[in-house]
């Protein structure tokens, strides 16, 4: 007789509990470990020249600085760690322009990370809205864009902005619509009816796509933002919203472009205060259900 406790019961308990483990997707594992940087690298560009950084080389007559802060260097003390609402966060100052970016390399994964905004901002970006960014399929050295960047796909987060498209040296393709921008120029928005168009550093179309909603939560609150990333398209959700779907990366460093499925992953501090908590990432063998499109 099959019963729960017969030996027959047994053993089916344990192959159906050992073939739902085979079929389910790796744990998820966290990327920061709640008390220090381990396992990132950090880079920052060239100061403001209204801030004191000993070491770094001048021009004369204009002071502006010649040479970047560089790599795993912080003498502004950019990137902390602190206890925020109860729980270990990254605090990014904003004060300069840099990354921090991870050591390894990732393919086929889905990366969930919660941010809030500070209040403080720097230099030039006082008076524009708060800026970071989430870098993935980071390839080459940070300095390639505006000195500071990576070649990379951004996964922007600006005030009312989070969740838009900007590819820094790479390509890659959205569906999308088009409309006249604020300075008579044309201005993409993705749309999943629209026409498939080419991201890129190249006039006249360039590397900008607008998200599809706004569906960041107000300031002082935290969001979370997931990244799906298989097989070279791109997921960008911003609190559970699936704000845009993307296709077939490339990166564009050689002599023609080629598919590109993995890369590290960076952060941003680019003029304004900023906190990370609770970033982790898990492999995957295919695109989430629930964010599979229909």
């Amino acid at each position: 007789m099959f019963t729960p406790n017969s030996p027959l019961g047994r053993l089916v308990l344990t192959l159906s509990i050992v073939g739902g483990l085979s079929a389910a997707e790796p744990a998820w594992r966290p990327l920061f470990n709640g008390k220090d940087l381990s396992g990132w690298e950090t880079f920052m560009a060239k100061p403001d020249p209204a801030w004191d950084v000993p070491g770094l080389k001048r021009e004369a007559t204009t002071g502006k600085y010649l040479e970047p802060v560089g790599k795993n260097r912080d003498p502004l003390h950019v990137f902390n760690i602190e206890q925020v609402d109860g729980q270990p966060a990254i605090h990014i100052s904003g004060q300069g322009f840099g990354v921090m970016t991870t050591a390894e390399t990732f393919g086929n994964f889905h990366l969930r990370v919660q941010f809030k905004w500070g209040e403080r901002k720097w230099g030039y970006k006082l008076n524009a809205p708060r800026d970071s960014g989430l870098l993935y399929f980071v390839h080459g050295e940070p300095g390639f864009d505006h000195e500071t960047w990576p070649r990379s796909t951004e996964f922007q987060i600006q005030e009312h902005d989070t969740g838009d498209l900007y590819a820094l040296g790479s390509q890659i393709t959205v569906n999308a619509r088009t409309e006249t921008g604020p300075n008579g120029r044309p201005l993409y928005h993705y749309d999943p009816a629209g026409a498939p168009v080419l991201f890129r550093q190249v006039a006249p179309i360039g590397n900008r796509c607008v998200r599809l909603e706004d569906a960041e939560k107000p300031n002082g609150e935290w969001n979370t933002l997931e990244l799906v990333c298989f097989n070279g398209d791109s997921i960008h959700v911003v609190n559970g919203r699936v704000v845009m779907r993307l296709h077939h990366a490339e990166r564009v460093d050689g002599p023609t472009p080629a598919p590109i499925t993995a890369g590290q992953v960076s952060l941003q501090t680019e003029g304004a205060e900023v906190y990370y908590r609770n970033v982790e990432i898990q492999p995957i063998t295919a695109v989430p259900a629930e964010y599979a499109a229909k």
